[in-house]
């Protein structure tokens, strides 16, 4: 029979319930949480998500930032543009840059830069926010139903898919634009290009997450859970909505943040060509355009470069992390 263990002197004796009491409770974690906690240790992708929220809230508080620093965006300060050298550049040097106007002022007329800037902010935001919208609710219903029923359904869809990706969408977005008139829909102005332009944004590139839910709806409609619902009776629509969707969630939402740097740039590129938003309302790609006349003055150029490549490189970055985080196979 062996001996009993000898305790240490001054060491004392707890009951097993005790010490377990102490240990806290032990609980579990969701799917939520586990991607939240890998996407916290990216700092990178941490990075692009603070400076998102920080765009978001300038492009929200333009009115108030430039009541305090640049003012109205198309005010014109003549005062401040050198009409007698015959170059209509700013009289001070590196761009009209003070206090004042943090990032000078626009040849010829003396308008803000940095007014300009986050007031071009709202423009771009909101277009690449309400297109990738109508781009992901389209694809995402036809991907879902093509995947899920296949047959006819499938084939049906696919080609209709296949026809939107031959389509030249910048060709048919130039021309569209070009001769819609001032007033149409019941609408004018801003409001008429801006809806026209979320139009043909989104509705034109739906196809591309549709292949991506199809493709993803095709591997889960062989899962057990599928196959249960169905043996319970729930309905098409109900397992659509229900075990499905609910499932592609992660894949729609890294995609939709990699579509809306896509769908900045193309706004940008339409605005840059003359058939976007019209002046004097500002926009990045019409700042671009404008500089162009003045190659000679590249910091008139250089600023909304900047914004579009920062805000393009953090949605990218963002969207990067996201996907590491969400995919359960990533290290």
């Amino acid at each position: 029979m062996s001996a009993p263990l000898e305790l240490e002197p001054g060491a004392s004796t707890a009951a097993p319930e005790s010490v377990l009491e102490g240990a806290g409770k032990i609980e579990g974690r969701s799917l939520g949480q586990i991607a939240w906690t890998r996407l916290k240790r990216d700092k990178v992708a941490v990075g692009g998500f603070f400076f998102l929220i920080f765009l978001i809230a300038v492009a929200i508080l333009a009115p108030v930032i430039t009541h305090f620093v640049g003012g109205n965006p198309n005010e014109f300060h003549q005062d401040l543009i050198d009409t007698a050298g015959g170059t209509l550049g700013p009289k001070s040097a590196y761009g009209g840059m003070s206090w004042t106007h943090p990032m000078g002022v626009e040849p010829v007329n003396g308008r803000d830069i940095f007014a300009r800037i986050v007031y071009g902010s709202r423009i771009s935001l909101l277009i690449a926010f309400l297109a990738t919208l109508l781009s992901v609710v389209i694809g995402t219903a036809m991907g879902v139903v093509a995947g899920y029923f296949g047959g006819w359904v499938d084939a049906v869809i696919s080609r209709l898919m296949d026809i939107f990706l031959a389509f030249p969408l910048l060709v048919f977005a130039i021309a569209l634009v070009g001769v819609i008139p001032d007033r149409a829909f019941g609408l004018e102005g801003d409001a008429l290009r801006i809806t026209l332009l979320v139009f043909i944004i989104g509705f034109f590139n739906w196809p591309y997450i549709g292949r991506i839910v199809r493709g993803q709806t095709l591997s889960l409609r062989e899962r057990e859970f599928v196959d249960a619902a169905r043996s319970l009776g729930a309905r098409n629509f109900t397992i659509l909505r229900s075990e499905l969707l609910p499932n592609l969630m992660a894949p729609i939402l890294v995609y939709s943040t990699l579509l809306i740097p896509t769908n900045i740039l193309f706004e940008a590129a339409l605005s840059f060509l003359g058939v976007g938003v019209q002046p004097p309302t500002a926009s990045w790609g019409g700042m671009l355009s404008s500089a162009v006349n003045f190659y000679t003055m590249p910091y008139f150029m250089v600023w909304p470069g900047v914004a579009i490549f920062l805000t393009v490189m953090a949605f990218n970055l963002f969207g990067d992390g996201l996907r590491d985080a969400l995919d359960p196979r990533a290290r």
